[in-house]
């Protein structure tokens, strides 16, 4: 007769060998990466100022593309508390970048570092150690909100025994980024990594992050909002989400419009990248071509009214030359941001030094 097998589960609650877990503290900072003050808000705009912008576009800013808090301290740990919406990821990014966040450190030469991220597990509210086991020395970390979520609540968490100091944006100047989807972050694999917030990083200036998921259109309403924020340069990359017909009818009174506004600003326009699915889907190739076809005549025909200060970005080179820069035909991966990056920050670097910005 064979002896039954008894197994024997023994659950432990809250308890390690006697030790309790160590407390922690938490803090709700300011956030910076906005266009304009809006208070406690992590909306990059405070639409309600707005009534006239598409619904989309209202929606879209309230997603936390850009944003970020900065401290310092000297804990050996760094923890988020943060809650996000329901709604679902989105199938050609991960849930971290859509609904996670991601946080710098910036290391001995200066540089921002990546450190850790805040994996959501897809729930609305979550609690996550983003790095742990650090020395005890004192340091600056940046911590990056959601690129495709609205944020509903932040706190950031420290060793109950730690320093702890909310610091002021690190970043100087305001450069708005107006564009679409690939602005605003798709597919970046975390928040970070976004091609504004690499500019910020690697240049320590201040990129804000106005990128709207398939709604950058140009429409009036839209430049009325953006025309009148401060600026000391304004990146157009509104090709990808406007047919030829919207670049030709919308662009030259949308640049106006920031003219009106800013005389002497310097305003880069960028073309669409060119879409990887296009060189076999000959409809999107032929779309694109056509696109940026328009945007290089509109930007032709303001030069000729006199229209100074405008600066040209072309799309052909944006992703390199192996194909391999996307992950759907269309939106960057983290290697096709590396490659706008290697394209687009020394033209902004030239702009701002030839206008005595930087």
């Amino acid at each position: 007769m064979k002896t039954p097998l008894i197994i024997l589960f023994i659950f432990i609650s809250g308890l390690t060998y006697g030790q309790t877990e160590e407390t922690s503290q938490y803090h709700r900072l300011t956030v910076y990466g906005k266009a304009e003050d809006n208070g406690n808000s992590f909306h990059r705009i405070d639409t309600t100022r707005y009534p006239n912008i598409p619904g989309n576009v209202k929606r879209l800013l309230t997603n936390g593309a850009g944003l970020f808090v900065s401290f310092k301290s000297n804990s050996e740990y760094v923890k988020a508390k943060w809650c996000v919406t329901s709604r679902g990821v989105s199938p050609n990014m991960t849930a971290i970048a859509y609904k996670g966040l991601d946080i710098y450190i910036k290391n001995k030469e200066g540089k921002w570092q990546f450190a850790g991220s805040g994996n959501p597990a897809t729930k609305e509210c979550n609690e996550y150690t983003l790095v742990d086991h650090m020395d005890s020395s004192e340091k600056e970390f940046l911590l990056y909100l959601p690129l495709y979520d609205e944020v509903k609540s932040l706190e950031v968490g420290v060793s109950n025994a730690a320093e702890f100091q909310e610091l002021e944006n690190p970043f100087k100047k305001q450069i708005l980024v107006y564009g679409s989807s690939i602005a605003q972050g798709a597919s970046a694999s975390r928040p970070g990594l976004a091609y504004p917030a690499q500019l910020s990083r690697s240049t320590g200036l201040n990129f804000i992050n106005l990128g709207l998921s398939g709604s950058a259109k140009i429409e009036p309403a839209v430049a009325d909002m953006i025309a009148p924020m401060q600026a000391d340069l304004f990146i157009l990359d509104f090709v990808p989400n406007s047919t030829a017909d919207i670049v030709a009818e919308r662009t030259e009174s949308f640049i106006k419009k920031i003219r009106s506004e800013h005389p002497e600003t310097p305003i880069i326009i960028m073309q669409s990248l060119v879409r990887e699915s296009g060189f076999w889907n000959q409809e999107v190739g032929e779309r694109v071509r056509k696109q940026n076809e328009q945007i290089g005549i509109e930007f032709k025909k303001l030069q000729d009214q006199g229209i100074k200060n405008l600066y040209f970005i072309e799309g052909k080179d944006l992703l390199g030359d192996d194909h391999e820069g996307t992950v759907d035909g269309t939106h960057p991966t983290d290697v096709g941001f590396s490659r706008m990056l290697e394209k687009i920050q020394p033209i902004v670097l030239e702009v701002l030094k030839k206008h005595k910005i930087i």
